[in-house]
């Protein structure tokens, strides 16, 4: 890959990269199937130090793994969406990561849940926290002859949860018009905030990453009140376009809805409902 330096591509699952090559929207002199690394396929999970997942491991590997069910549900509520069942046998979160499409399904999920990229190329190994990993439409911080390896999420805390949710204009396979992953840790009591992450998707040129939305919630009682605001806070955040899918408005508006219906489905996680 670095021989070939930007005129190369890494081939995880395929599923966006084929598409665009076919399509005329890439163009590369080397596709380098990376399917068969070890590393890349890695699925591994431990309390203490969290879940590992390779770039290339598949989605439905990821669902299915019994680990990552129990520990990690807002992350298989993505996994099982992006495309169709088919799909889900090649795509992987390290592809969609990669492709760095706004309307990502997966990112969101990893953002709320404080995912970290490992990246290796030519010069080493460096870490990137997955809200600073896209940098515009189809564009990230990969540099030439560097490799997406893994993806790591850290342990759940106790009394924490998680949702995803997209809204879509059919009832399947469809690129969201929006999305929100939401993710909260409250007290022994289940009755407070201590901390939160919110992330969208489809509603800027980059997944956004709701500092100042999720920021409102800490140390704040759980109440509509406050998940109101934190929706409204989600909502500024958002800077979407009118296209065929949606419009302004709308998603701006959807950002709203989903953002309160992730935290209430990921509060009822957090507290074993």
């Amino acid at each position: 890959m670095a021989s070939k330096g930007d005129r190369a591509r890494a081939l995880a699952g395929g599923t966006d990269l084929l598409v665009q090559l076919r399509g005329g929207r890439r163009s590369a002199d080397l596709v380098v199937d990376v399917k068969n690394i070890p590393e890349l396929n890695e699925i591994s999970y431990s309390a203490g130090s969290g879940l590992t997942i390779g770039a290339a491991a598949p989605c439905y590997r990821i669902y299915q793994d019994g680990d990552v069910a129990s520990n990690y549900p807002g992350l298989v509520d993505s996994a099982s969406l992006i495309g169709s069942i088919q799909i889900q046998g090649r795509a992987s979160i390290g592809g969609n990561l990669c492709n760095s499409a706004p309307s990502a399904d997966a990112i969101p999920s990893v953002i709320a849940l404080g995912g970290v990229a490992t990246i290796t190329g030519p010069n080493g190994t460096r870490e990137v926290a997955v809200e600073d990993f896209c940098t515009g439409p189809g564009r990230n911080v990969l540099e030439p002859g560097e490799l997406l390896v893994n993806i790591r999420i850290p342990a759940p805390q106790a009394n924490s949860g998680a949702n995803y949710l997209r809204f879509i204009p059919r009832n399947e396979m469809d690129i969201a018009v929006a999305g929100v992953g939401s993710s909260v840790v409250l007290d022994a009591s289940g009755q407070n905030f201590v901390s939160a992450r919110i992330s969208l998707a489809s509603v800027a040129p980059i997944p956004v990453f709701c500092r100042e939305a999720a920021a409102s919630l800490a140390g704040k009682a759980v109440s509509d009140e406050a998940i109101d605001e934190a929706a409204e806070k989600a909502m500024a955040d958002a800077r979407p376009i009118t296209d065929m899918r949606g419009t302004i408005r709308q998603r701006v508006h959807l950002v709203g809805v989903l953002t309160r219906r992730t935290l209430n489905n990921a509060i009822a996680r957090a507290r074993g409902e």
